[in-house]
C-alpha cells in the first residue's frame, strides 16, 4: 500500500509581483515547498524568491492577461500530493497552515477546501467582500484548472468550505484596488470572459437583470449597504462588470451578424 504523502507545496504564479512577495513568502516559510511559477518578470520578482530559497519555474508571458493560463502548469509541478494555491498579493494565516496540516490527516479529508479570503475596498473590509471563498487547496492529481479568469479548479472528488466563523482560518488580500484599477481589469477580464461565454444567450434582458441583480446581491443580501459610500461604490462596480460583459457579448454577436450579411451582399 503506497504511503499517503502528507506534505504540502505552496504554489504562488509572478508576473511582476515584488510590491508584495516579501511579506507573502516569509508567510508560507512552514510549508514543504514555496513553488514560484513566473511569466518572465522584470522587476525584483526572482530576486525576492530566490533570496527566500524558492524553487522557480518559469511559463512564457505572451500575450496572456493574466496568470490562469499557467495555473495547471505551475500546480503539477509541485512536488507533493496536496497543493494550496496563493496569490502574491495574499497572506497565509499560522492558523489557517496550521488547520491544513491537521486536516490532511483525518480520515474523512475531502479533496478540495474552499478557504474564506479577507479583502478591502477604498481602505476597509467592507462586508459585501469581506471573506469571498476560494478553492486554493486540493489534492494535485485529478485536478484541472480553467484558463479563463474568475473560475474555479476542477477537483477530483469531494470539496468542504471553512467556516469564516473559524477566528483567523483564512487567506488576507493585501491589494487594496482603486476604482481606477477595478476599471482596467473590468476592461481587461470581461474580454477573457466573452470566450469563456462562447455561444451564450446575450439579450437585452440579460443586459438589465444580470447587472440589477448583481447590485443587489452585493448591496442587500451581502450587507453592502452598512458599508455606508464605499458599499454602494463596491456594489456598483459589481454591477458595471455585468453590464460591461454582457454589452461586450452583445456587441460581438451583432458585429459576426453584419459581417454575415456583408458576405451575402
Amino acid at each position: 500500500m503506497m504511503k499517503q504523502d502528507n506534505r504540502i507545496s505552496v504554489v504562488i504564479n509572478t508576473r511582476n509581483a515584488a510590491q508584495y512577495l516579501e511579506q507573502v513568502l516569509t508567510c508560507v516559510e512552514g510549508f514543504d515547498e514555496v513553488l514560484i511559477c513566473d511569466m518572465e518578470s522584470d522587476d525584483d520578482t526572482l530576486s525576492i524568491a530566490q533570496a527566500h530559497g524558492c524553487r522557480v519555474i518559469t511559463f512564457p508571458k505572451g500575450n496572456h492577461k493574466s496568470a490562469e493560463p499557467a495555473r495547471n502548469f505551475a500546480i503539477q509541478s509541485a512536488t507533493h500530493e496536496w497543493v494550496l494555491v496563493v496569490d502574491a498579493d495574499e497572506l497565509v494565516t499560522p492558523e489557517l497552515r496550521h488547520f491544513l496540516y491537521k486536516r490532511i490527516q483525518e480520515a474523512d479529508c475531502p479533496c478540495g477546501i474552499y478557504i474564506p479570503r479577507l479583502n478591502r475596498f477604498m481602505g476597509h473590509y467592507t462586508r459585501s467582500i469581506a471573506r469571498d471563498h476560494q478553492l486554493r487547496f486540493f489534492k494535485k492529481e485529478g485536478t484541472v484548472w480553467s484558463s479563463h479568469v474568475h473560475t474555479f479548479p476542477i477537483v477530483n472528488g469531494k470539496t468542504e468550505r471553512i467556516s469564516s466563523r473559524k477566528r483567523n482560518v483564512q487567506l488576507i488580500h493585501l491589494a487594496d484596488e482603486s476604482i481606477s484599477e477595478l476599471l482596467q481589469k473590468t476592461d481587461r477580464y470581461t474580454d477573457d470572459e466573452i470566450l469563456k461565454h462562447e455561444g451564450q444567450r446575450n439579450s437585452l434582458w440579460a443586459l438589465v437583470f444580470r447587472p440589477t441583480w448583481r447590485f443587489f446581491r452585493f448591496y442587500f443580501l451581502k450587507l453592502g449597504f452598512l458599508d455606508g459610500r464605499p458599499g454602494l461604490i463596491q456594489a456598483g462596480m459589481a454591477a458595471l462588470y455585468q453590464f460591461v460583459e454582457v454589452a461586450k457579448g452583445i456587441e460581438a454577436d451583432m458585429r459576426q451578424q453584419a459581417s454575415s450579411e456583408t458576405t451575402q451582399l
